[in-house]
């Protein structure tokens, strides 16, 4: 199976590492390959430009859900979907949900 990079993006990237560990719990338990990781905004932009691994789908932490339009026009030409995470599935740290929401965006 194909690897998906999946990541996630919140203001100093510290509150989704709870998120990711839990999203790839979820996957290695489903048996998806996944590179998931949280980058704070500031460091999402270089983590966008790098095509020696590039971004499958970019998740917002609800927290920076006004920057969706930046990102949207930072990946536009690039087919990467842009989503702010449900803040509902971010609150519970539900990483089934969210991995599962990324993983249809990508499709």
């Amino acid at each position: 199976m194909v690897s998906k990079t999946i990541m996630l993006v919140c203001s100093a990237g510290m509150s989704t590492s709870l998120l990711v560990s839990k999203m790839q719990k979820a996957a290695a338990a489903d048996g998806v390959e996944a590179n998931i990781f949280a980058v704070s905004a500031s460091e999402a932009d270089a983590k966008i430009q790098d095509d020696s691994n590039p971004v499958d789908v970019l998740l917002l932490g609800p927290q920076v859900r006004f920057m969706e339009g930046q990102f949207k026009q930072k990946v536009a030409g690039k087919d990467i979907p842009v989503e702010v995470i449900n803040m509902s599935d971010y609150g519970m740290m539900n990483g089934e949900k969210v991995l599962k929401r990324a993983l249809e965006l990508i499709k």
